[in-house]
């Protein structure tokens, strides 16, 4: 099982970070390792002082594909939830200011966060998703899936032209504005149309 995800797909994000617009999705992986255990809490890495949340729509891939034309996509994946990307954002600035890779800021153990999983078939609309992420009861990031500017059919697509999906593979989607830090003892709560599927301690 691998994790693919998906940056600067919300144009509000990518300003924030002061990114430049791409003009086909940036795409990253992370090991399996990265999902931490079910109900436990997240704990801040030694190596890195600016811990940012990123919460993001994902989707569970339920078959095999390779090269999925855009108008098949929607065959293959069948669960949605919320999920959080963590990232190093101290150690991810010096990376990228060296030019180098910046997996070790975004693909550390425990640095995704999955939630409980939704059918597809319960959401009337993909294309009209509201999704939350509230820290200490109040809330630091909301998004909608219009505002994506590459939809999830479109995502799929793309990446099965790089990497073979497989049953079992997640998909992160990108976050919309609002990133920002984490400290101990934070408390994190992920929503996707009003229902709480994501919660966790920071320690």
């Amino acid at each position: 099982m691998k994790i693919i995800c998906v940056g600067r797909n919300y144009a509000d994000h990518i300003e924030e970070l002061q990114n430049e617009r791409p003009s086909e999705p940036v795409l990253f992986l992370k090991p399996d390792t990265t999902i931490g255990q079910r109900n436990t809490p997240f704990y801040l890495p030694d190596f890195s002082s600016e811990i940012h949340h990123e919460i993001e729509i994902i989707v569970r891939i339920n078959r095999i594909g390779k090269h999925i034309q855009e108008q098949f996509a929607h065959k293959y994946y069948d669960q949605l939830s919320v999920g959080i990307d963590f990232t190093a954002r101290d150690l991810q600035n010096k990376l990228k200011s060296k030019g180098l890779p910046w997996e070790k800021a975004k693909a550390f153990d425990g640095a995704a966060v999955v939630g409980d999983w939704l059918p597809k078939g319960s959401f009337e609309n993909l294309q009209q998703l509201d999704f939350e992420l509230t820290k200490n009861g109040n809330t630091v990031q909301q998004g909608n899936t219009q505002l994506m500017l590459y939809s999830i059919d479109q995502l799929i697509a793309y990446v099965s032209e790089y990497f073979t999906l497989k049953i079992g593979d997640i998909l992160f989607t990108g976050t919309p504005a609002g990133v920002g830090p984490v400290k101990e003892n934070d408390q994190l709560e992920g929503y996707l149309n009003g229902q709480k599927l994501l919660e966790l301690k920071v320690k």
